[in-house]
């Protein structure tokens, strides 16, 4: 994990909790009331009123990483990538592959769908797997993930589901269980921020990008999140430009930059190239003459380290990301 010096030297400071979140986008369906044909659209879950952290806000489905994401049989869930090379692309010695196992546990945990292969889908042909010197990667049909389109399907994941959000099983544990394997090489690494200090709560964030699967539909957990919507990146711009839909900055930064894609293909084309270059984005909150404000790296003040004091009131903070927010999508 990348943690800043001062995070390291003030022990008053919280340290950023490693964490992941996920854009599942789709092709706009033809029938969506103003999506354009040549567009896309992404899911978004909204973050229960109560939340300490900007309560209300229209955020993509995610969260920390949880032990139990930790495997040393993370390779019977994940063929679709090795360990050694999920750590590489984060630039951390070990572990990576633990972030695509949470953000797709966060995924079917906040917002229902599950990227995921079941045992009868499973291929392992000349034509379709991948291979390099240490061997053949299996890999699955297109049409292979995972379905809820039959009913009783669905009924027993939503119980699995439900099992998952009350801890009485881990998502590893679920994988085995129902003989699924995690469709780890169809998610990419997009983009990194860490959380300024001063939050009542700091993540070491790590952005995924994947292509929804047929077959499913989207639910929030009436917990942690409690709304769901598909919508067009600009759209969602749009609405928090017009105080109908609140976004915080990170959020803003990732939709204008998929907002640029006219279609899934190219989005995954897009974030598969650059999966190996994502840069880390750390704003800073400084408390100067122009009151507490966020800074984003580049901008005026951000090497400032002597006004780069973080508030004590949580809800000034909380603003201070609300401004920032606005002034990002102007």
């Amino acid at each position: 994990m990348d943690i800043s010096r001062s995070t390291r030297d003030d022990p008053d400071v919280v340290p950023p909790r490693p964490a992941a979140t996920i854009m599942v986008v789709r092709d706009a369906p033809g029938d969506n009331p103003g999506a354009r044909p040549d567009g896309l659209e992404v899911l978004m879950v909204r973050r229960n009123l109560r939340s300490d952290f900007v309560g209300g806000a229209y955020v993509f489905p995610g969260g920390g990483l949880d032990p139990s994401d930790y495997s040393e049989s993370l390779a019977d869930v994940c063929p679709g990538r090795r360990d050694r090379d999920a750590s590489s692309l984060l630039g951390i010695d070990a572990g990576g592959l633990a972030y695509w196992v949470a953000v797709l546990r966060e995924c079917f945990e906040e917002a229902g769908v599950l990227l995921a292969y079941s045992s009868d889908s499973f291929v392992n042909t000349t034509t379709q797997a991948t291979q390099d010197r240490d061997g053949a990667i299996r890999s699955f049909d297109d049409r292979s993930l995972i379905s809820f389109a039959d009913p009783k399907r669905h009924a027993h994941f939503q119980q699995l589901r439900a099992a998952l959000n009350s801890k009485e099983k881990s998502f590893l544990q679920l994988c085995v269980d129902e003989r699924l394997s995690l469709a780890v090489e169809r998610v990419f690494y997009f983009a990194h921020w860490i959380t300024p200090e001063g939050a009542p709560r700091r993540y070491d964030t790590r952005f995924f990008v994947a292509r929804a699967p047929a077959g499913q539909s989207p639910a929030n957990d009436a917990g942690e999140t409690i709304d769901e919507v598909w919508i067009a990146p600009s759209d969602a711009l749009r609405r928090h430009n017009e105080g109908q839909m609140e976004l915080i900055f990170p959020t803003i930064r990732n939709l204008q930059a998929i907002s640029r894609f006219k279609s899934c293909d190219e989005l995954m084309g897009a974030a598969a190239a650059a999966e190996g270059s994502v840069p880390v984005v750390e704003p800073r909150v400084l408390l100067d003459g122009n009151g507490v404000r966020i800074v984003l790296p580049g901008d005026p003040g951000y090497d400032d380290t002597n006004n780069a004091r973080p508030p004590s009131d949580p809800t000034v903070f909380n603003e201070a990301v609300r401004k920032i927010s606005r002034e990002n999508n102007e």
